[in-house]
């Protein structure tokens, strides 16, 4: 599991570079300044739970329960949470304005990140070492 925690923090982190870096030089002065700053957010949410990711997998050792729900709601979380924010952000630039529907799916993403923090945190009481 290490392995694949690894992998897929080393994809998220790709992603949310470039990401990051489209935000910040391809859509200043096409979005609004609130689109913008909710990109951010969505884009700096990514990146706290990228490196979340990696520092997972220095417990994948231990092969609990915690440890795969933590995986799994982080991973859900950047989909759900960071994903329906960087949507909602260039809906009207892509020309999808009916995207309402990810409104709900965000704090989706949030509750999933907090899963994966109480994951953790049961992982480390577990964690012998």
């Amino acid at each position: 599991m290490n392995k694949q925690i690894i992998l897929v923090a080393s994809f998220f982190g790709l992603i949310a570079v470039i990401l990051g870096a489209f935000g910040a030089h391809g859509l200043d002065g096409k979005i609004s300044d609130y689109h913008l700053e909710t990109w951010k957010t969505a884009n700096q949410y990514h990146f706290y739970h990228t490196l979340a990711l990696l520092f997972l997998s220095t417990f994948s050792r231990a092969k609990n329960a915690s440890i795969r729900i933590s995986f799994i709601a982080f991973v859900l979380g950047v989909f759900l949470f960071s994903g329906s924010l960087y949507l909602m952000s260039i809906r009207s630039l892509i020309g999808v304005e009916g995207l309402s529907m990810l409104g709900p799916i965000t704090p989706i993403g949030g509750l999933c990140f907090m899963v994966g923090w109480i994951g953790l945190f049961v992982a480390a009481l577990r964690n012998r070492h």
